[in-house]
């Protein structure tokens, strides 16, 4: 199976330590041009305190296309706090021309209703609507996340009926234990936004795995990312 190398998408974390210039170079020279910015680098701020045009030239010059923000958090549990993040974040994407934000759930092993939800992305999604960005709700396979199924996350969106897609991450899709029960019959793949690739060599207990152990796709790979996406392409 050969996947058309325009469809990939690089994760800035790939180099947390590169400045963003460095980083569109390292993606540029890859031949790709599509990348997912992130609020969590080390500078703190998705644009690495650049200016809305300092940014776009380096877009410009590299030839680079923002696919998305990664991440609101935690879009679930909603507040003023959340609220107020949420539109920065949606004022910078749409400034700096990226498509969509990726929302993640409460991932601190406090519940969170299904209700509750259904609820926030009705709350929100009007907010994504007003700047033309695309949301993207991703599940986190974590024991203590409050929402971890991907099938129950489309289901949400469903009932929600919010234009929201599913980002699928195939680490998460390996952490939670139901996953391969409800996904082959669950699972809607015209509804997948984007899919988030990694692998992880170690073989400690499932449960204890972190982010620390992703690194890139191996044959060592325990998640089979690789299996897991070319059951994606054949169903579509």
């Amino acid at each position: 199976m050969a996947i058309d190398p325009t469809r990939f998408c690089i994760n800035r974390k790939i180099a947390p330590r590169l400045s963003l210039e460095a980083f569109f170079q390292l993606v540029q020279r890859l031949g790709l041009s599509k990348v997912e910015l992130r609020n969590d680098m080390p500078g703190g701020s998705v644009t690495d305190d650049l200016s809305t045009d300092q940014l776009r030239a380096l877009t410009d010059r590299y030839h680079i296309d923002i696919i998305t923000i990664n991440a609101l958090y935690p879009f679930n549990r909603i507040d003023d706090a959340l609220l107020a993040r949420a539109e920065a974040l949606l004022q910078t994407a749409q400034q700096i021309g990226a498509k969509a934000l990726v929302m993640c759930p409460l991932n601190e092993g406090i519940a969170v209703s299904p209700q509750q939800t259904q609820a926030a992305m009705q709350q929100l999604a009007p907010r994504f609507a007003h700047y033309g960005i695309q949301g993207l709700v991703e599940p986190l396979g974590f024991p203590v996340s409050s929402l971890r199924s991907a099938v129950q996350a489309q289901q949400l969106i469903a009932a929600a009926d919010v234009p929201f897609k599913l980002l699928l991450d195939t680490f998460h899709h390996h952490l939670y234990e139901q996953a391969e029960q409800e996904f082959p019959a669950g699972i809607d793949v015209n509804q997948i936004g984007l899919v988030h690739l990694s692998g992880v060599e170690d073989r400690r207990p499932t449960a204890e795995l972190t982010d620390e152990e992703r690194i890139m796709l191996s044959d060592n790979d325990v998640l089979k990312s690789v299996v897991q996406v070319k059951r994606l392409e054949m169903l579509g």
